[in-house]
């Protein structure tokens, strides 16, 4: 079969591919088993180059839909049939499948200079500017968070972008940045004066206090971000299976 892509359309190459390969994993013909077409082959077809062509497939791959093998080529994942899924989304998606309407109370976007933990994190020296943004956000009532999110020189944010967009996928649309790993720690903490102030709680209030660290797909490290939920509001749910 003959696939193609639109090379003068505004959206990314690596995206349209990665498109693209979704339609053709949701063939019956590769949810029965069949190997999807040669990596060579279809770069060719599509006029790409195989870095593009593998940009795409590995993100399939990291979300579990894809399975590669060496000398056997890649696959459709059994797995790929479940409609569970373990993928992470940005807040505005997670509040948007709770059925929540959310406000911003406040955005501001500032370039800074790192300190050690940041500069370390990002593998920078701290002589160099890091976009920050901060932003409080909440139901259209209350503010029951407060973001402050530090981001790699090497994602290419100028500060003049649409931050009221979904975080990850106005970067991988407008910068080609995918992130594809999350790590996180979470903690209780009780509010100091500023955090205080941006969710208006008394000094001293309980409040869920959640690190993420977001990579793409080299794993380089792309977001350090700092998250402050109000304790009363917010209920922070995890799901494992085996």
């Amino acid at each position: 079969m003959k696939y193609s892509i639109d090379h003068k359309s505004p959206i990314p190459l690596h995206i349209q591919t990665e498109m693209l390969l979704r339609d053709i994993i949701a063939e019956e013909e590769y949810k029965n088993g069949k190997t999807l077409p040669n990596e060579v082959e279809l770069a060719k077809q599509l006029a790409i180059s195989r870095t593009t062509l593998r940009q795409a497939i590995n993100k399939l791959v990291f979300e579990g839909l894809l399975i590669r093998k060496k000398r056997t080529g890649t696959k459709v994942s059994q797995a790929a049939v479940s409609s569970k899924s373990n993928n992470w989304l940005s807040f505005s998606q997670e509040m948007k499948l709770r059925g929540i309407l959310i406000k911003n109370f406040e955005l501001h976007v500032t370039w800074v200079f790192p300190d050690e933990v940041l500069a370390n994190f990002f593998e920078i020296k701290t002589d160099r500017k890091i976009l920050k943004m901060e932003r409080v956000r909440g139901k259209p009532n209350e503010p029951f968070v407060y973001f402050a999110s530090y981001f790699h020189p090497r994602v290419g944010l100028t500060g003049d972008e649409d931050f009221k967009k979904p975080l990850y996928e106005m970067l991988e649309h407008e910068h080609s940045v995918i992130a594809t790993l999350s790590k996180e720690e979470i903690s209780a903490k009780s509010a100091d004066t500023f955090i205080a102030a941006k969710l208006k709680v008394a000094v001293g209030s309980p409040v869920l206090f959640r690190k993420r660290f977001v990579f793409d797909q080299g794993e380089r490290p792309i977001e350090f971000n700092l998250g402050y939920y109000k304790a009363d509001s917010f209920v922070y749910t995890v799901e494992s299976s085996r």
